[in-house]
């Protein structure tokens, strides 16, 4: 569970935990005394020691001592002061706002029980914040881990971002994550060494887990990917060789970047699975599927069993329901090839 949560419920049961403890011993202490110093039967001893810490203002039920007097005051003011230290914790609670944020994270934390087939995004920098902003215009579920507070405040004010506070080299902040059931990894943190253990843990637990890493360092590229990570990125290298594209071909970077960044429904690049390809078109050539003229798409690159890429792929080539389609047109045209494809009779 998030650390807020935690750290609410160690308080409070701190606090609970004394208040007991207090009223056990105002009880015990108040009963032994009434019952042997100034004689009363232990059921009026209990009475009596009941009715002076809740102060209801009863009358005594024997005549006390002076030194009765004395303790049946100190037991009024002590049981005042325990009351009220008590009362100002529980307060404190309330209007400082700890018990809204401890209902918050205990929904966030409910909300995480229930993900499935979600991605898990390692620390939110400048990469963990933009790879959120993609997978929430995409639709796809995300929980994000940062051990950092000042992190975690910000990310709280988003009300729809799930997040967990805590260190993602530790094993159990990952299950907490629901690691198990996730489909995706994503780790941002500047630190290649504890990218590397997290890539590590994560395809320990998750075999099936598609990791994407960031790496700081070429050196750590080879590492991550001998740690299990199915890809990795080096933003640098990156934002360098976008630069340099953009002084060599702008009009193909912008071109490219319209069809992947935009945010419009126009056009869209997307690939599609042949694993549940209709059966008519197994081991049969792409032109069977006549995928310009019934949806309008352009298949414009074919992923070969998982391994070789071809562009501009033969119309001969043979198909698989290993393969995966690379294909562009509009959502809607899309949608009426992905019917095509694992429907047609």
């Amino acid at each position: 569970m998030n650390q807020p949560y935690n750290k609410f419920q160690a308080v409070s049961k701190k606090t609970i935990r004394t208040a007991i403890l207090l009223l056990l011993l105002l009880l015990s202490s108040g009963t032994l005394f009434y019952w042997a110093y100034e004689q009363y039967p232990l059921i009026d001893a209990f009475f009596m020691t009941i009715i002076t810490i809740s102060t209801v203002g009863f009358g005594m039920i024997h005549p006390l001592s002076d030194t009765g007097k004395l303790f049946t005051s100190a037991l009024i003011m002590f049981s005042l002061g325990s009351l009220a230290w008590v009362g100002s914790n529980l307060a404190r609670f309330i209007f400082d706002g700890e018990l809204k944020e401890y209902l918050k994270t205990y929904r966030v934390d409910k909300k995480i029980m229930k993900l499935k087939d979600h991605t898990i995004i390692i620390g939110y920098g400048r990469n963990g914040e933009q790879a959120a902003m993609e997978l929430r215009d995409s639709g796809v579920d995300f929980v994000v881990i940062d051990k950092r507070e000042n992190v975690i405040s910000r990310v709280r004010e988003d009300e729809n971002l799930l997040y967990i506070r805590g260190d993602a080299t530790h094993e159990e902040v990952l299950h907490q994550a629901r690691i198990e059931h996730a489909k995706a990894l994503i780790a941002t943190t500047p630190n290649d060494a504890d990218n590397v253990f997290v890539v590590l843990t994560a395809r320990s637990i998750n075999p099936g887990l598609k990791i994407i890493s960031r790496a700081s360092e070429i050196e750590s590229i080879t590492k991550l990917r001998r740690a299990g990570a199915t890809n990795v990125i080096m933003p640098e290298r990156i934002g360098g060789q976008r630069m340099a594209k953009l002084v060599t071909q702008p009009d193909v970077v912008e071109f490219v970047e319209y069809i992947l960044l935009q945010k419009s429904n126009d056009v869209s690049l997307e690939e599609i699975s042949c694993t549940h390809m209709a059966t008519c078109f197994v081991n049969k050539a792409l032109k069977i599927l006549q995928a310009k003229d019934k949806s309008g798409i352009n298949i414009i690159g074919i992923k070969i069993s998982g391994a070789k890429y071809v562009f501009n792929p033969d119309p001969e080539l043979t198909l698989s329901r290993g393969d995966q389609l690379f294909v562009l047109g509009s959502p809607v045209q899309i949608k009426e090839f992905r019917n095509l494809l694992e429907n047609q009779k």
